[in-house]
């Protein structure tokens, strides 16, 4: 490893707490939300959020719990989803019509 290597895994220690930690507890996490009856009814941009904010509530829990970017980017990921929904249209989610993985093409050109 490089000297810039170790002075950057040195600094994000301080922010984000030690690594095995944090994929233990991160790894954890993301096994015990997929085994939910509706995981797969994620679209891929819903399930990558999820596992996203498993990374960062890791970091917060194993890390510094007031590095404000932890907490800016959860919410970021969670409103990448709603802007999702948005492109996709207002359903009536109450009777089932859950939006299932997507084409790429599906995705990029909504109906």
């Amino acid at each position: 490893m490089t000297n810039t290597t170790d002075t950057l895994l040195a600094e994000r220690g301080k922010t984000h707490g030690r690594f095995d930690e944090h994929a233990s507890m991160t790894q954890q996490t993301k096994e015990l939300w997929h085994l939910g009856k509706k995981w797969n009814e994620l679209s891929h941009c819903q399930a990558e959020t999820l596992e996203m904010i498993a990374h960062k509530v890791g970091r917060i829990l194993s890390g510094d719990p007031n590095f404000k970017d932890h907490w800016d980017d959860i919410a970021g990921y969670a409103r990448l989803v709603s802007q999702e929904l948005e492109r996709k249209g207002k359903r009536d989610y109450s009777k089932g019509n859950v939006p299932v993985r997507y084409t790429v093409e599906e995705f990029n050109n909504p109906s």
